[in-house]
């Protein structure tokens, strides 16, 4: 079981840069074993995956939307996933939420049904 609380989200103006960070508590052994995602939720739309990381981090997926702005990190002994955002446009706008999913391999799934742990989400409202 895995529990996870993202943090960061606020409002900035388009072309800045913010770092959201997902906290999970649990069993470090059981974190180390899940690949770590995140997506996000505009209003009015479905929530949609943004980027994804495998269990030792040593592989990437991103969204083309979001390819070469955003990076997704990870630090297993902290237990905690990262997201840094850079020039952000207005459409980058929603709720992002941090994923978890077991694997018992380094696959990385990148739909949003195969996630099995949820954080709350945290709002990213960014301006024109």
């Amino acid at each position: 079981q895995v529990q996870l609380v993202e943090s960061g989200g606020g409002l900035v103006q388009a072309g800045g840069s913010l770092t959201l960070s997902c906290a999970a508590s649990g069993r470090a052994y059981a974190y180390s074993r899940c690949s770590m995602a995140w997506f996000r939720q505009a209003p009015g739309k479905e929530r949609e995956f943004v980027a994804a990381i495998s269990r030792s981090g040593g592989s990437k997926y991103y969204a083309d939307s979001v390819k070469g702005r955003f990076t997704i990190s990870r630090d297993n002994d902290k237990m905690t996933a990262s997201l840094q955002m850079n020039s952000l446009n207005p459409e980058d706008t929603g709720v992002y939420y941090c994923a978890a999913k077991s694997t018992i391999s380094s696959y990385t799934p990148r739909s949003l049904p195969e996630y099995d742990y949820w954080g709350q989400g945290t709002q990213v409202t960014v301006s024109s």
